[in-house]
C-alpha cells in the first residue's frame, strides 16, 4: 500500500474483509511469471503480507522481501514467517542486490507519475529479470464516479482534496516496458464479484479508495459523507436475485529483460 500526501491510515483488517477476491488478481499475475528458481524476489506494496508469504511457497529458497509505505500494513505483515518486510516509499526504495522477480499488486495507482517510477524499478532487475504488476482499471465504474462526484459537491468541495488514483491505458504500459527493452505481456480482465448485498460495495471501498477521502474529515463529517455515499451506492448497485454484482476491471503487465 502507498501513503498519500495527506496523512491517512490503512486498516489491514478492513482491507482483508474481501481478501479472497483481492487475492485472485495477484495469483493470476504471478502465474504468468515462468521462473523456476529465482534468488531474490520483491513484492512492492505488500500490504498485510499474506500474499507475499505465498511467494515464499512458490519459490522456496529465494530471498523474499515485502515493501510497503504503511506502518500499519508492515506491522501486520511481520507476523508472516519466512519473509523480510521493509517499510519504505517505492519512489525512494532500492534493493540490496539485483532483483530476479519484482511484483507489484494494486499499488502503483497510488504513486504519482508511476510510469516514470517503473523505469527506475526496472533498473534494479538482474539480467533475465522480471517486472510484473497489476493495477485497477475500474475508475469509471459507478463506485468511483459517485465517490468523486460526491467529494466535488457543494457540501464537500472545500473539505476534501484528493489526488485520485491514476492508471494508464494498457497500450501505454506496453510502450513503457518495450522502451526499456523488455519482452512484454499486457492484458486486462474484468472480474465479476458477487457480493452479499449493496453495503458490501461500501465496505470494499472503505478498505481502499474511500480511505484517503474520509481521512480528511472529522468523525462526524466522515459519518455524514459515508451515509451519503451509501445511498448513492444502493442506487448504483441494487441487490439482484443472487446478490450484488461488482464489476472490477484490472490491468496486468509483465516485462522480461
Amino acid at each position: 500500500m502507498y501513503h498519500d500526501a495527506r496523512p491517512s491510515v490503512w486498516d489491514p483488517q478492513q482491507y482483508l474483509l474481501y481478501a479472497e477476491q483481492r487475492a485472485r488478481p495477484f495469483h493470476d499475475l504471478v502465474a504468468r511469471i515462468p521462473v523456476e528458481r529465482p534468488d531474490y524476489v520483491v513484492d512492492l506494496g505488500c500490504g498485510p503480507g499474506g500474499l507475499t508469504a505465498k511467494l515464499e511457497r512458490r519459490w522456496p529458497g529465494a530471498k523474499i522481501v515485502g515493501v510497503d509505505a504503511s506502518a500499519e500494513m508492515i506491522q501486520r505483515a511481520r507476523g508472516c514467517e519466512g519473509v523480510e518486510f521493509v517499510r519504505a516509499d517505492v519512489r525512494e526504495w532500492a534493493p540490496e542486490a539485483a532483483v530476479d522477480v519484482m511484483v507489484s499488486n494494486a499499488m502503483l495507482q497510488w504513486v504519482p507519475e508511476h510510469a516514470r517510477v517503473l523505469r527506475r524499478l526496472a533498473s534494479f532487475l538482474a539480467p533475465g529479470g522480471w517486472l510484473a504488476f497489476q493495477v485497477p482499471g475500474n475508475y469509471e465504474e459507478p463506485a468511483h464516479v459517485e465517490m468523486r462526484d460526491l467529494a466535488a459537491s457543494a457540501r464537500w468541495a472545500d473539505r476534501i482534496e484528493v489526488a485520485w488514483p491514476v492508471v494508464h491505458d494498457p497500450v501505454e504500459y506496453v510502450d513503457v516496458l518495450c522502451d526499456l527493452g523488455m519482452a512484454v505481456d499486457v492484458w486486462e480482465t474484468t472480474y465479476v464479484h458477487l457480493l452479499d448485498g449493496p453495503d458490501d460495495v461500501l465496505e470494499w471501498l472503505r478498505g481502499s479508495g474511500l480511505r484517503p477521502v474520509i481521512a480528511q474529515l472529522s468523525e462526524a463529517e466522515a459519518d455524514e459523507f459515508v451515509e451519503q455515499y451509501r445511498a448513492r451506492l444502493h442506487e448504483a448497485y441494487p441487490a439482484g436475485r443472487h446478490g450484488t454484482v461488482l464489476r472490477y476491471r484490472r490491468i496486468f503487465a509483465v516485462g522480461h529483460i
